[in-house]
């Protein structure tokens, strides 16, 4: 597949990193120094210019190619990208906005801007914060199988009573298998007797139900039954989309905003939200309003610096669980090394998003764990792949690649991978594989 990328930033890097081994990948990046660097970084052919003219877009060679990526930070120069793809050729269009509002129009008519498909970065950034919450102890959430199947990452603290234990003594659950351990930087695939150390991020895939009750294994302390405390700082795009969609859960959230003007609008809009119009940063006023006493703190601000104020100021005040917004990748093992509990990057859930729709066709669904370390995938067995009429055990013997199949789904119902499981054709498999075996695993199916 001929793939285009317009915008060489931390969103198109990812992007490319993950396309470039199994297919012919052109960058554009209006910035010649970051264009050299990115050709010298991964198997691509770079240009140097502006992705929204249309003669650079025929050097890129749009007109015969399948795809074209816009993911730079503008929200407009990807639609106009877009656009003027759609102008040169029939590839398939994906653009990257922050702003629901481009969103909006485009799902009111899904031909608007020339664009295919749209990935917003603020609402999949709140949906990924949302689903954390609803997994307090988790790192790392996705869904698979229509939402029968849930991975899930967890750290594994040093007063965790699961540090120590063998991952048959931790797997305690019908549905639920332990798929992979990242250790020192280092992925380890676990067997029965393989030791569960602090400080391990340990990835589990099963029913959500098993799932929940691993968490409530692996740190009892930090999952409450029902975290209905939940306080979000900064009434961003991003908190106030983490506001609505907990609404819709039935919880009922705390905002603070600083901003008198944003506060009203945000409280208008939010009727099941108490929005508090202060600086967040005020200590005496995070202790009379109880903020102490929250389950979850989100940190949801406009810039790394204060995102990481208000998380240290939280912890600081004994707050249960933090969820920080970083804006840089760079900046994401900081906030986690000081012990902020999870930070997300918008930049890494939108190329996540986008590397996912990219592999729609051999996969169905991705997640992409530890900067790409490996993924999870869904795959549906067809008659006759290499992969079905034969027991787990054997696939494991005979393929020469770190992977495990972490749940399967038959007929709509979850399947609990075991050694002894022939996999069948129309089976939903979800595997956790090194990134590097990816396209042959999924070629097998």
């Amino acid at each position: 597949m001929h793939v285009v990328i317009i915008g060489a930033g931390e969103v198109g890097t990812a992007i490319a990193a993950n396309l470039s081994s199994d297919h012919e990948v052109v960058v554009v990046d209006i910035d010649p120094d970051r264009a050299d660097e990115i050709k010298y970084e991964f198997d691509v052919l770079t240009l140097a210019g502006d992705g929204t003219s249309s003669s650079m877009l025929e050097m890129a060679d749009v007109p015969d190619s399948d795809m074209v990526i816009a993911c730079t930070d503008d929200d407009r120069t990807n639609l106009v990208a877009c656009g003027t793809a759609k102008t040169l050729g029939d590839a398939f269009t994906i653009a990257r906005t922050k702003s629901t509002k481009y969103l909006y129009t485009w799902e009111r008519d899904q031909t608007a801007f020339g664009v295919d498909f749209m990935v917003c970065s603020d609402l999949l950034t709140a949906e990924n914060i949302v689903r954390v919450i609803g997994l307090p102890a988790a790192i790392d959430v996705d869904p698979f199988a229509g939402g029968l199947v849930q991975m899930a990452e967890f750290y594994v603290a040093e007063e965790s009573p699961v540090a120590g234990q063998t991952v048959a003594e931790a797997d305690r659950f019908e549905s639920l298998t332990f798929a992979g351990l990242f250790r020192d930087g280092e992925m380890v695939l676990p067997r029965g007797d393989t030791v569960i150390e602090a400080c391990d991020r340990a990835v589990v895939i099963g029913s959500p139900e098993s799932v929940q009750a691993f968490a409530m294994d692996i740190a009892p302390e930090t999952t409450p039954d029902d975290a209905d405390e939940i306080v979000i700082v900064g009434g961003s795009d991003v908190g106030y989309h983490s506001a609505r969609l907990l609404e819709e859960r039935d919880l009922r959230p705390r905002l603070i905003e600083q901003d008198g003007e944003r506060a009203r609008w945000l409280a208008e809009q939010l009727p099941n939200t108490v929005v508090m119009e202060h600086d967040a940063t005020d200590t005496e006023f995070l202790s009379r309003e109880h903020v102490d006493e929250a389950d979850i703190v989100v940190a949801a601000l406009d810039s790394d610096e204060k995102n990481l104020l208000v998380s240290v100021l939280a912890k600081r005040l004994g707050v249960g669980r933090v969820i920080a917004l970083v804006d840089s990748s760079d900046y994401v093992t900081v906030f986690e090394e000081i012990g902020i509990d999870v930070a997300i990057n918008p930049r890494s859930v939108t190329a996540e998003e986008i590397t996912r729709f990219s592999y729609e066709s051999v996969a169905e669904n991705i997640a992409v764990l530890e900067n790409d370390q490996a993924e999870v995938l869904e795959l549906e067995l067809g008659e006759g792949c290499a992969l079905v009429d034969r027991p787990i055990s054997e696939l494991v013997q005979d393929i020469d690649a770190k992977f495990v199949i972490g749940a399967i789904t038959r007929n709509r119902k979850l399947v609990t991978p075991r050694g002894d499981t022939v996999l069948q054709p129309g089976d939903h498999i979800i595997v956790f594989v090194e990134s590097a075996f990816v396209s042959e695993l999924a070629a097998m199916a």
